[in-house]
């Protein structure tokens, strides 16, 4: 048996949450990601975690159906009791005016972005919650400085889910204060991953406070901090990470 806690980080095969798959071994965290497509790639997560020192396992699903974060947490649940949750699973769509925008682009952004957000919260917290005979933990979503800024021209649709998100994190945050659940989200300004499309960093690099874009290991830092005991008196709290944009 190990004492370490269970992490699982939706996402988790590339960028933030590779990163923060990665870091969380490195601090001592026995990690469970969930990936959508790229095997390979959460297989070289998977890899690097154990030679952290910790145990991984790589489970395939669209964090959008919900009989697949059904079958996630099952899974989750032969590896371990959880603690915590990093909800990372995110899309954009292609960047456009508003009007330009497709009705499957705002579908997917909603199923992703929101409800893949409803259906892992509500699967995590009777596993988390001492209420329920867990034993507490935390949950942190990913959310974006877009919440605030809009995304005009760009994905204006994307900032609304991430308003959600950010919504539900204060809910969430005073719903389950009482229940061993701390529920925060990062809020990160333009990240280096690839959810951007071509040419969007080299444009927008110039026009940020700092003149370039945040790593996933910064976006990492943050998360870990968030789910870690250094914030046990910290809930309800979007922390932005967004060299300040």
């Amino acid at each position: 048996m190990t004492d370490r806690q269970i992490v699982l980080i939706t996402g988790g095969g590339r960028g933030i949450g590779a990163a923060t798959a990665r870091l969380a071994a490195q601090c001592g965290y026995d990690v469970a990601i969930n990936y959508k497509s790229n095997a390979d790639a959460a297989a070289n997560v998977v890899k690097d975690v154990e030679g952290s020192g910790g145990r991984a396992i790589a489970v395939q699903g669209d964090m959008a159906q919900e009989a697949d974060v059904e079958r996630l947490f099952k899974e989750v649940d032969a590896f371990g009791p959880l603690r915590h949750l990093v909800y990372n699973s995110g899309v954009t769509g292609k960047n456009s005016r508003f009007e330009a925008v497709s009705t499957q682009t705002l579908r997917e952004n909603v199923d992703v972005n929101v409800m893949g957000a409803f259906f892992t919260a509500r699967a995590a917290i009777p596993r988390i919650s001492t209420k329920h005979g867990g034993r507490g933990g935390s949950i942190v979503f990913l959310s974006s400085v877009q919440s605030r800024l809009g995304a005009a021209g760009e994905y204006a649709w994307y900032a609304a889910t991430k308003g959600a998100v950010d919504s539900l994190t204060i809910g969430l945050s005073r719903e389950l204060a009482g229940e061993g659940i701390r529920v925060n989200a990062v809020s990160p300004g333009p990240i280096d991953t690839e959810i951007h499309e071509p040419g969007r960093k080299e444009r927008v690099s110039p026009m940020l406070p700092t003149g370039r874009f945040g790593t996933p290991q910064e976006v990492a830092e943050a998360i870990l901090f968030l789910i870690s005991d250094k914030a046990s008196y910290t809930s309800g709290t979007i922390l932005t990470v967004s060299g300040a944009r």
